[in-house]
C-alpha cells in the first residue's frame, strides 16, 4: 500500500485534479468562521507533493524504487505544476467563496441566472493566480527544504498579484490562516498580511518534508525516523514562537480609552430586499432614530463629552444630502454634543456635461445637530459588478448590470482622506470592501493629521447568514493590528464592533442581531513596525524566502 504522499506525487489524470481540488478546499477551514488554522497544513503540504509530481520522473513499472528530481526548466513540468495549481486554487476559492451566491438571490428575478458565475465562475478565474504560483515555484524547485521556500516565493508573488491586478481581490489571502487568530495575528504588526502569507506557506508546508521517497539518501531506518519528525517539530516550534510573540504583545498591550468620547453604533439588521426602497424611507428613518435614541442607553445622563453615533453603509434608499426634510429630522434628534457618521449615497453634478448629469458616490457623511453635513468621504475602491460594471458597454449587451440601483453605477472618490468630527481625533474611513486592502488603507502615522482610529461602515446584508460577513470582519480586524489603530465598525446586519489596536473585540453585536452598541473609544498605540514601511516589511520576508529557495537549489546542483 503506497503512502498518501506517494499516491499524490504519482497521481495523474483526474485523480491528480481531484487530490488538488480537495486539498485546496480543505484550506477554507482555516478561514472564518471556522478559523481552524491547522487545516492549512493539508493544502500547503499537498501543494509540495503536487509540484513534486511535476518534477519527479519515474518508471511506471517500478514507481517506488526509481525517480529523481529534474531541476532543469521543462515546459511540460511547468504546465503540469500550473494545472495542478489551478485545480488546487479552484477548490480553495469554491469552498471559501461559495457564499457569494447569496447576493444573486437577493433579487432573484434579475440575477439568479448569473449565480453560477459567482459561485463557480469567479473561483475559476481566481484559480489562475495559484496556478501561476505553482508554475513559478516549479522554476525554483529542488530536493529537500528548498521546495518549501520555492512554494512560498511563488505562491506569495501570485497572491500579491491577486491583490493588485484588475483592481485587486485579496479576499481570504493565505496569510489569514494566521491573521484570523488573535494571538498569531499579532505578527501582522511587523510584516502585514502579505508577510503573514509567506510565513503561513512556509510553516504549513514543512510537514511535506517528513516524507522521503525510497530513492532518497536516507540509508538507515534510524536516520529516516529522526529526520522525518524534524520538519513537524520545526513547524510546531515556529507556531509556538509566533504564538509566544502574540501572547506577550497582548499581555503588555493595554491602550486605555480616549477620555470624553463615547461611541454608539446602530445595527438595524435591515434586509436587502424590496422593503429597502424610497417608498419606505419614512419607516426606515424612523426605525433608525428609534434604535439610536440615547434614552435607551445606560448612564446617558452621567456622560459629559462628545458622542459619535455611527450608522452603517448605504443606510438610506435615497440621496440624503438632497433630502432637506430627512436631514432636518436627523438633526433634530441629535443633541448638540452628538455627531452622526453615516453611510449614504451622494450625488454631485458633473461639470463636464452640459445637462444635469449626476455622478453618484458611496460616501460617509458627518452630520451635526441641526442637520448640517460637516464633512464627507467618498469611497475610492469600488466593488466590480456590485457598485459598477467593468466593460459596461459590452456586458450590458448580454444582460449583465451592477447590483446597486444607481444610474451608471457609483463613481470612485478622488483620494483617500481623513474625516473630522469636532472634539475627537481624526478618522480614517473605510467603506465596506476597502477594509480588505492593507496596501491602500494603512494611513501614515507620522504626519500632523495622524488618525486616531478607523471607522468601517459596511452592508453585508447581501450575503445573509453565511461565512462572508465573518470573513469580512476578520480582515477588517487585521487592519487594526497592522496600523495600531482602534476600529469602530458599523454593519447593517452585523458584525458591528469596537476593536482595540491589538485586535481585541471590546464590544460586539453578532451577525443577524438588531441593536445599539455603546462603548468607549480605545486609544491608538505607537505606530507598529509595519506602518513605517508597509511594502518593504512584506517584501523583505518574501525576498528571504526567494533567496533561501535559490541558495538551496544551487547547493543541490553544485
Amino acid at each position: 500500500m503506497f503512502p498518501v504522499a506517494e499516491k499524490i506525487i504519482l497521481a495523474g489524470g483526474w485523480r491528480r485534479c481531484l487530490f488538488a481540488f480537495l486539498a485546496g478546499a480543505t484550506g477554507a477551514l482555516a478561514m472564518a468562521p471556522v478559523d481552524f488554522f491547522p487545516a492549512m497544513i493539508v493544502p500547503m503540504t499537498v501543494a509540495v507533493w503536487l509540484i513534486d509530481g511535476s518534477t519527479v520522473l519515474w518508471d511506471k513499472k517500478t514507481p517506488l524504487s526509481a525517480g529523481f528530481f529534474s531541476m532543469n526548466f521543462s515546459l511540460s513540468g511547468f504546465k503540469s505544476a500550473a494545472w495542478a495549481g489551478w485545480w488546487w486554487g479552484f477548490g480553495y476559492f469554491v469552498a471559501g467563496l461559495w457564499w457569494l451566491g447569496a447576493a444573486f438571490l437577493v433579487e432573484a428575478d434579475q440575477f439568479a441566472w448569473a449565480l453560477p458565475l459567482g459561485v463557480l465562475g469567479l473561483p475559476a478565474v481566481l484559480a489562475f493566480f495559484p496556478a501561476l504560483g505553482f508554475g513559478l515555484a516549479r522554476l525554483l524547485w529542488s530536493p529537500g527544504a528548498g521546495r518549501v521556500f520555492a512554494l512560498a516565493a511563488g505562491l506569495t508573488l501570485s497572491e500579491w498579484l491577486r491583490a493588485h491586478m484588475f483592481t485587486g481581490f485579496p479576499w481570504n489571502a493565505f496569510g489569514m490562516a494566521l491573521g484570523g487568530n488573535l494571538v498569531t495575528a499579532q505578527l501582522a504588526s511587523v510584516i502585514g498580511l502579505h508577510g503573514l502569507t509567506v510565513v503561513t506557506i512556509v510553516i504549513f508546508a514543512l510537514p511535506a518534508l517528513s516524507y522521503a521517497r525510497r530513492s532518497s539518501a536516507l540509508p538507515f531506518a534510524g536516520e529516516w525516523r529522526r529526520k522525518a519528525y524534524a520538519p513537524i517539530g520545526l513547524c510546531l516550534a515556529a507556531l509556538a514562537a509566533i504564538g509566544g510573540f502574540g501572547a506577550i504583545r497582548l499581555a503588555n498591550g493595554q491602550p486605555g480609552v480616549v477620555e470624553g468620547v463615547r461611541l454608539r453604533i446602530m445595527q438595524p439588521d435591515l434586509a436587502q430586499d424590496e422593503k429597502f426602497s424610497p417608498a419606505n424611507k419614512a419607516a426606515i428613518l424612523a426605525h433608525y432614530l428609534s434604535l439610536s435614541n440615547p434614552s435607551k442607553t445606560i448612564d446617558s445622563d452621567d456622560f459629559f463629552g462628545t458622542t459619535v453615533l455611527v450608522w452603517p453603509e448605504s443606510a438610506f434608499p435615497f440621496i440624503l444630502s438632497r433630502d432637506a426634510t430627512s436631514l432636518a429630522e436627523i438633526g433634530a434628534s441629535l443633541p448638540y454634543d452628538t455627531f452622526l457618521l453615516t453611510g449614504a449615497a451622494r450625488a454631485e453634478k458633473n461639470a463636464a456635461f452640459f445637462d444635469d448629469h449626476l455622478d453618484y458616490f458611496n460616501s460617509i457623511h458627518v452630520i451635526a445637530s441641526g442637520g448640517t453635513i460637516l464633512d464627507s468621504y467618498d469611497k475610492v475602491h469600488l466593488v466590480p459588478f456590485g457598485e459598477y460594471l467593468p466593460f459596461a458597454a459590452l456586458l450590458e449587451q448580454v444582460g449583465l448590470h451592477h447590483f446597486v440601483h444607481i444610474p451608471g453605477g457609483f463613481t470612485p472618490g478622488s483620494q483617500r482622506r481623513l474625516i473630522h468630527v469636532p472634539g475627537i481625533p481624526p478618522i480614517a474611513p473605510l467603506i465596506c470592501y476597502e477594509a480588505i486592502f492593507p496596501d491602500e488603507v494603512i494611513p501614515a502615522r507620522d504626519g500632523p493629521q495622524e488618525p486616531g482610529f478607523f471607522v468601517n461602515v459596511t452592508n453585508d446584508a447581501w450575503f445573509g447568514q453565511t461565512a462572508g460577513p465573518y470573513q469580512h470582519f476578520a480582515q477588517a480586524r487585521l487592519r487594526a493590528i497592522e496600523a495600531g489603530l482602534p476600529l469602530v465598525r458599523a454593519a447593517n446586519t452585523g458584525i458591528s464592533a469596537i476593536i482595540d489596536p491589538f485586535g481585541r473585540v471590546m464590544a460586539e453585536l453578532p451577525l443577524g442581531a438588531e441593536g445599539l452598541l455603546e462603548g468607549s473609544l480605545p486609544r491608538k498605540i505607537q505606530a507598529p513596525i509595519f506602518t513605517r514601511s508597509p511594502f518593504l516589511a512584506a517584501f523583505l520576508v518574501w525576498l528571504a524566502s526567494f533567496i533561501a529557495a535559490v541558495t538551496l537549489r544551487r547547493s543541490v546542483c553544485s
